[in-house]
């Protein structure tokens, strides 16, 4: 008796930022190259979602899905041995729960001090991982896939959208500047923040610039959060978690506005109604994970805190594949009018 393979699909990658928490995306990333099932046409990625977005691609580029894996686990190695050369962790606590004072204090200094004051020298540690990593030049001038990584202008709050013939380390460490701890990226003469103020991620350019039908969202902030804050510090993590959001869920809710209202369009359907009704959306996440995790551990991780993520995005994949890989090219899997309505 002859087997069928499983057929390979095409889809698009929505990557969403989270500081250290993107390992877990590292870890679904890694699952999908080993697993061979699906190629990648556009990948839209905000802080963390975009070095993963580019990694990824400078790996495709290098060496295919080997060459994938290898650079995303180079580039998370580098960020752990990096944090480990800063700052000191308390061994056998992956999940960071052992913050030094120093680290937690840091923290507060930088809601009464400027990027400047704090970092005067303006070091940028991931930068020089990327640009130590990533050949740049060679990717803009032949990138495997469709790239849009995200950044803020901090004088207009417009989202700037670099693709991938203009992507450089500046483009994505502007993509993930918080504006408390690092001073403005600037580039073209504009100052760019964090790209999650405006798009985290942005979703559209998958939609409008990619022939793919299929948009797996891989997100890192909770849908649903637990208790109302009450203390100071519950709040104002709170508060930055639903201002990285608001954006995301706004333009979720009108896509999944526009595909029903799509739905009941008379025939025949215009070409703009085909493709709404025809985009499927997935979704890969760890909401039960990640909401238990102190706001401080996307700032500051250690390598087992790296990894363990990691093995969890890995699994959490992988149960994806087995359960929903029969719908893509098909159908959606998750309800986007039930999860962001």
């Amino acid at each position: 008796m002859l087997f069928r393979r499983s057929p390979r699909h095409t889809i698009n990658l929505a990557l969403q930022g989270g500081g250290a928490h993107g390992a877990f995306t590292w870890g679904v990333l890694d699952a999908l190259l080993e697993d061979g099932r699906v190629h990648f046409e556009g990948i839209s990625g905000t802080s963390a979602g975009a070095m993963n977005a580019v990694v990824l691609a400078h790996g495709l580029r290098l060496g295919g899905r080997d060459g994938a894996r290898e650079a995303l686990a180079r580039f998370w190695h580098a960020v752990g041995a990096s944090a480990a050369a800063d700052m000191p962790f308390g061994n056998g606590d992956p999940a960071g729960a052992g913050l030094s004072a120093g680290i937690k204090l840091m923290l507060k200094w930088a809601q009464n001090f400027s990027p400047e004051q704090l970092n005067p020298l303006n070091v940028d540690p991931l930068r020089e991982i990327l640009t130590s990593q990533v050949d740049f030049e060679a990717l803009r001038a032949d990138c495997p896939v469709k790239l849009f990584v995200a950044a803020t202008n901090a004088n207009t709050g417009r989202l700037r959208l670099f693709s991938a013939h203009e992507i450089s380390a500046a483009a994505v460490s502007a993509s993930a500047c918080l504006p408390l701890m690092q001073r403005a990226i600037e580039i073209d003469g504009h100052p760019y923040w964090d790209g999650a103020y405006s798009a985290n991620p942005a979703v559209f350019p998958l939609f409008y610039d990619c022939a793919a039908n299929d948009i797996l969202l891989v997100l890192l902030n909770p849908l649903l959060h637990g208790n109302t804050p009450r203390g100071s510090d519950e709040i104002q993590a709170r508060t930055l978690d639903l201002a990285f959001n608001s954006t995301f869920l706004r333009e979720m809710r009108m896509f999944a506005h526009a595909r029903e209202f799509s739905a009941t369009a008379p025939l025949p359907r215009g070409r703009l109604e085909r493709r709404l009704l025809n985009t499927h959306f997935h979704l890969i996440e760890a909401e039960e994970l990640l909401s238990q995790l102190a706001a401080e551990t996307r700032l500051i991780p250690n390598q087992a805190f790296l990894d363990m993520l990691r093995e969890q995005g890995r699994t959490r994949t992988t149960a994806w594949l087995d359960a929903h890989h029969a719908a893509l090219g098909r159908r959606s899997s998750v309800d986007i009018g039930k999860l962001f309505y």
